[in-house]
């Protein structure tokens, strides 16, 4: 009986977020070109494509900004129905959640101060001091390397100011949002580095299939359009 219930809870808890008028999308508005603040308005890749998606399934879309290691409990406990937040799908994180389709793919990269030079590729960065943000794919890289000092941050930006102070040697970061901290921030510059592909997808509640079906399903007609191409050029250049 305990598990018939069980299964009717979760198609139930499926049927009225599918139901709502409104889904509520949780991001972290400080990973541009994906999201970002501008003027007191999050805008980005993410939040164009997401908005595309709500158009597609006949859904308003509401942005919430949260703290990036605040996303998941927020989905976990009904605060946000799904999460775009240029977030890795990870076997760990495919634990609690359930991802779509992948929609970018990306890899990291070591921003360091422009006149750095001894620091070249991943083996180089022991015992040096590296900033990285606090969940972020970069967090589980430098945890996996003996020797290095991580600093972690709350926020990229957080870590980029203490880059540029000195406080740390050197950061990682994914390769779009790194490019557009460099491109901001006079004297720095970025290592390339051999890093495993990563793919972002958007993240539902575990046990929300129905959902997932509906945006792998709007993110198709969406490619197929060439609408994604679009947004790709007019954010990425």
């Amino acid at each position: 009986m305990k598990k018939i219930l069980g299964i009717l809870l979760f198609i139930l808890m499926g049927a009225i977020v599918l139901s709502k008028e409104v889904l509520y999308v949780g991001t972290n508005a400080e990973f541009a070109p994906f999201e970002y603040m501008e003027n007191g308005e999050i805008i980005g890749f993410d939040i164009d494509l997401i908005n595309k998606i709500g158009e597609k399934i006949g859904k308003e879309i509401k942005i919430k900004n949260i703290a990036f290691d605040g996303l998941l409990p927020a989905l976990q406990t009904n605060k946000i129905d799904l999460i775009i937040a240029g977030m890795t799908v990870t076997k760990e994180r495919e634990k609690f959640v359930n991802f779509s389709n992948d929609y970018f793919v990306a890899n990291q990269v070591i921003i360091v101060p422009e006149n750095e030079g001894t620091i070249i590729n991943m083996d180089s960065l022991k015992n040096k001091k590296v900033g990285v943000v606090l969940g972020y794919t970069g967090d589980l890289i430098i945890s996996k390397i003996q020797g290095v000092n991580k600093v972690q941050y709350n926020s990229a930006p957080s870590s980029i100011m203490a880059l540029k102070g000195g406080n740390i040697d050197a950061m990682i970061l994914d390769s779009a949002p790194a490019q557009s901290y460099v491109a901001k921030n006079k004297g720095l510059k970025i290592i390339e580095i051999d890093s495993e592909v990563e793919k972002y997808a958007i993240a539902a509640e575990k046990n929300n299939e129905n959902l997932i079906k509906k945006v792998n399903k709007a993110l198709e007609e969406i490619k197929a359009e060439g609408i994604y191409d679009e947004l790709i050029i007019k954010h990425f250049n």
